[in-house]
């Protein structure tokens, strides 16, 4: 957790309020006096940097008679990690993030919440979670995303701090023969990350020749270098002067402005430079989000502590723990570093006011590389499973006329390339009577693509739709079998399939005696996830989730198909979700 690195800091907010435990409750419960009866309680949730200006200007309010209509109220505030509440609010509102995982008993949804970045909310209301709509969301605090490095790294590599930097020249650095040793913390549970992938694979992206494998490689050499918590990863910067030691120690990172200023604060052998690169990366812009679903009364204490948290005191209380003000500027005693940009200018450009930080981000971008970079760091054995009845001929007017099928092997196809050599693979297509009576053919053994993978390409060159039915129960039910016949520990053992119709095949297995035969087969010590992704407006979605709400995994239903390609990367990205 990032508390770990605030020393002299947390100290001065053990002394003001007594007590403070990283990661627990603590709370102000002094009533008003005389003036106001009755008590409202609120809690909130702040990540664990915030939490004290947070904790302080709560505790404030309180004693000076905190009161909404004639009625108390009483805060409590929760240093809490972003990605644990949103592992509860996912969960409660029926999400699935990627690389997220399940909720902590521990963890209690709040009144308010205000997690460092607003990609948290993006990414649940676009997972899912399609009633989660928190009232405010605009930022309170702000610090931008930079590349920390080792002082005497980043001037005998990049030229620190005369030289103007940008991503592509970081990308160069960690591309090179003689690459520097970049980190970063899981994107997929941690924002600072997640920008500062975002931009790196931006930069990959639009570095010409093939963007693709440019993308890929940049998120691999991450992937060599990445830490489960942050605090684990700044601890692989160097601990020693001794030049072997700064040479075999992390060299750069994706980090908050604040996560550099707390760890100089320590005073460590070997400061960090904090490098703004440009163009300027999405920042943690900390949104306080009152959750749906609290009481009126709730919602309006909520409002009246929104104000107070929007004040100049509040502004000097963030700059005791290195944050900004949400416009970029600073309160007293914010000491920046090196080559910071001035609250004038640079990264401290916001968007409209009441708008996050992230408010204009696209969530499938968001979405895209999650997505990649959980393809690319995990391993996996998987069977594609290729629907080629014969509505798959159907055009798609918005792919310039090309069948669903062709869609469909081209999503795949792309697919493909962001799995390396380490993940097993095959292929199946399925109709009916494909092969005399049965519905499926093998057309690539699940081989591990190191010798499977030009068989794989051709196998997806000769996909063509027949002019036979759907004949998904029988297809689907064999598949799950081979899979699970040689699973593999340690992997994420699944089908993915992809389908445009619903079961056709009138002299194959029923519906109940499917889902009976999965559910017998089914073993939590060998799980096989299923995913379905159901192409157009023919595919029965119930049918689909009734299949996948036995076996764990996920369905993903769309009418147009062009979306597949996305579809497709979302779901490979999931972790096995146990049976229901």
């Amino acid at each position: 957790m990032r508390s770990s690195i605030r020393g002299a800091g947390a100290a001065a907010v053990a002394t003001a309020l007594a007590a403070v435990v990283a990661g627990s409750w603590f709370g102000y419960q002094q009533l008003a006096g005389p003036s106001c009866s009755g008590e409202i309680q609120l809690t909130v949730a702040a990540t664990p940097e915030l939490a004290p200006a947070v904790g302080d200007a709560a505790a404030q309010w309180v004693k000076d008679g905190a009161a909404v209509g004639g009625t108390c109220i009483a805060v409590t505030v929760a240093s809490s990690e972003s990605v644990d509440v949103a592992a509860a609010v996912a969960s409660k509102h029926g999400a699935t993030l990627a690389g997220v995982g399940q909720a902590s008993g521990t963890v209690i949804t709040p009144d308010v919440w205000i997690p460092d970045s607003s990609t948290w909310l993006l990414r649940l209301k676009n997972n899912g979670a399609t009633a989660f709509a928190p009232g405010n969301g605009a930022s309170i605090a702000r610090s931008p995303i930079v590349v920390a490095m080792p002082e005497p790294v980043a001037a005998s590599r990049l030229g620190w701090p005369d030289e103007k930097l940008s991503w592509t020249d970081l990308l160069r650095a960690v591309s090179s023969d003689k690459p520097l040793r970049a980190g970063i913390v899981e994107p997929t549970r941690d924002a600072a990350g997640l920008s500062g992938l975002l931009s790196l694979t931006a930069a990959a992206s639009a570095s010409g020749g093939d963007a693709q494998q440019a993308t890929t490689g940049a998120l691999r050499a991450l992937a060599t270098g990445r830490s489960a918590l942050r605090q684990d990863l700044l601890a692989r910067f160097p601990r020693s002067n001794d030049p072997a030691s700064i040479a075999s120690a992390l060299s750069a990172a994706a980090l908050s402005e604040e996560d550099v200023m707390a760890y100089n604060n320590t005073k460590p052998p070997i400061p960090l430079a904090a490098l703004y690169l440009e163009p300027s990366p999405m920042p943690l812009d900390y949104p306080y989000a009152v959750l749906p679903g609290i009481e009126p009364s709730k919602a309006s204490a909520a409002r009246v502590l929104y104000e107070l948290l929007t004040t100049q005191g509040f502004k000097d209380r963030l700059a005791a723990q290195s944050l900004r003000a949400p416009d970029g500027n600073w309160g007293a005693g914010f000491k920046a570093p090196q080559g910071a940009p001035s609250p004038a200018g640079g990264q401290s450009t916001v968007p409209p006011a009441g708008v996050g930080a992230a408010g204009g981000l696209d969530p499938v971008a968001i979405d895209r590389a999650v997505s990649g970079w959980s393809i690319a760091t995990q391993s996996g054995r998987m069977l594609c499973v290729i629907d080629v009845s014969g509505s798959m001929k159907t055009e798609v007017p918005s792919a310039n006329n090309a069948s669903r099928a062709q869609v469909t092997v081209a999503a795949a196809s792309r697919g493909l390339n962001l799995f390396d050599d380490s993940w097993s693979i095959g292929l199946w297509t399925f109709s009916t009577n494909l092969v005399g009576s049965r519905d499926w053919r093998e057309v690539v053994p699940i081989n591990p693509l190191s010798s499977n993978r030009s068989k794989l390409e051709q196998g997806l060159g000769v996909v063509r739709p027949s002019d036979g039915n759907t004949g998904l129960y029988d297809t689907m039910l064999e598949a799950y079998k081979t899979v699970q016949r040689d699973w593999e520990p340690g992997r994420v053992n699944s089908v993915v399939l992809f389908t445009d119709g619903k079961n056709e095949d009138d002299s194959g297995i029923s519906q109940a005696k499917l889902l009976g035969e999965l559910k017998a087969l089914a073993d939590p010590e060998r799980p096989v996830q299923v995913v379905i992704i159901g192409i157009g407006n023919e595919v029965s979605k119930a049918e689909l989730q009734s299949i996948t709400n036995v076996t764990g995994g996920g369905t993903f239903v769309t009418e147009d198909p062009t979306k597949i390609g996305d579809i497709f990367l979302k779901a490979i990205a999931l972790r096995p979700n146990a049976p229901r």
